[in-house]
């Protein structure tokens, strides 16, 4: 298990345990004071015996590489601004399935639609959909049908009747 603190701040802390016990403290004395197991003091100190300064210095942090490079990223950002037909793709609609068959068959790296939905939405992609419209709609005759024949067909309310006092 990793400690608490960052890189540099751990590194501090194996050099200050080696150079407490080339100062002549034990490595029991060093671990006590640091908080930390003497076992980890003598792997410490055989690093630094074994590769000087550069033994105790800062690992990178840990974590899986981005499964895209930058200009990747570029691309596959790219396409979203095309319509899915120009891809191959029936419909104009981009779904995270239809962009993780595009990444795998283009640039062969395997997402996940899950994660992939994620990994949009991070970069500020957002799930759209379409209006659902008829395709055989005609649009001039429902605006016509809007303007003529909703007015008629539309419930009016009763006239109101005055009041006698």
């Amino acid at each position: 298990m990793r400690s608490n603190g960052t890189a540099k701040e751990l590194e501090a802390r194996r050099r200050l345990a080696v150079e407490r016990v080339t100062g002549g403290w034990t490595q029991r004395e060093v671990a006590a004071f640091l908080g930390v197991h003497p076992v980890t003091v003598a792997k410490w100190v055989a690093r630094h015996r074994a590769g000087g300064d550069g033994g105790l210095a800062a690992k990178p942090t840990p974590g899986r590489p981005p499964f895209l490079t930058p200009a990747q990223e570029t691309t596959v950002l790219g396409w979203l601004a095309d319509p899915p037909t120009a891809h191959g793709f029936r419909t104009d609609l981009w779904t995270a399935r239809r962009v993780a068959e595009l990444v795998r068959a283009e640039l062969g790296v395997a997402f996940h639609p899950r994660y992939l939905r994620e990994w949009l939405t991070r970069r500020d992609y957002t799930p759209q959909k379409p209006a659902r419209r008829a395709k055989q709609q005609d649009p001039a005759e429902a605006e016509r049908w809007l303007n003529e024949e909703w007015p008629r067909v539309e419930k009016k309310s009763p006239p109101t009747r005055p009041t006698s006092c």
